[in-house]
């Protein structure tokens, strides 16, 4: 699932992915974050970096809040993973991924 749409604020779910990317893992690093509009009209990007052993490199998660619909939106999409030619990673960039859907899973709609 890339989208998904939950049940708190863009605030509260910056936080819950914070603790579940950041504070739940040794690697786990925000790299950047970049915030637009006003409530209402708000955009969060947030992209996040963490190694993957099973990749044997870095990889990052892209997580895209917003609430111009009026509830808060996800979007999240992992990259970076694997190696050589055809990036083989081992599913590491998908399972980067879902930490998104993991860390707001008790919110979603």
């Amino acid at each position: 699932m890339d989208t998904f749409y939950v049940r708190c604020s863009m605030v509260e779910a910056e936080k819950l992915l914070d603790q579940y990317i950041i504070d739940g893992s040794i690697t786990g690093t925000c790299i950047g974050r970049h915030t637009t509009g006003s409530v209402g009209q708000m955009t969060v990007i947030i992209i996040y970096e963490k190694h993957y052993y099973r990749a044997g490199n870095r990889l990052t998660l892209t997580v895209v809040l917003d609430d111009i619909t009026g509830s808060t939106r996800v979007f999240a999409c992992g990259g970076g993973g694997g190696q050589g030619l055809f990036r083989f990673d081992w599913g590491a960039a998908q399972n980067f991924k879902n930490s998104a859907f993991e860390a707001l899973k008790n919110y979603i709609k």
